[in-house]
């Protein structure tokens, strides 16, 4: 796993996403990090040392897993480049099919003539 900053993440994201379209799947996940060890987190508690979060993102094709690490100042940046990316890329999900919720309804109201009466 290569930790990247987040803009050549973005590009290697692009990338996975345009090698997927025709066939195959890219997992994000997204988790909230502080990059130390539960030691090291412990020792800062105890000591009343403020310790900052940032967000870990993992991206995989299933051959390739590519992350960042994203703190609280970048985050906004970060997540409309990321939302741009993945407007982008949508375009290879298939459609659902839905049944028409108008037919079936009006044919329910044909076959059940008979109302039930308001409670009061």
């Amino acid at each position: 796993m290569v930790l990247l900053q987040p803009d050549p993440f973005l590009n290697e994201l692009t990338s996975m996403f345009e090698h997927s379209t025709e066939k195959g799947s890219v997992w994000v996940t997204l988790k909230r990090s502080s990059l130390k060890s539960k030691v090291k987190r412990n020792k800062m508690t105890t000591a009343g040392e403020v310790i900052e979060y940032r967000c870990l993102i993992r991206a995989t094709d299933g051959k390739k897993t590519i992350s960042t690490s994203v703190g609280a100042k970048d985050h906004q940046r970060f997540q409309a480049s990321y939302a741009t990316i993945l407007k982008a890329h949508m375009t290879a999900l298939k459609k659902r099919e839905r049944k028409d919720k108008k037919k079936g309804a009006e044919g329910d109201k044909k076959e059940g003539g008979v109302k039930k009466p308001k409670r009061v």
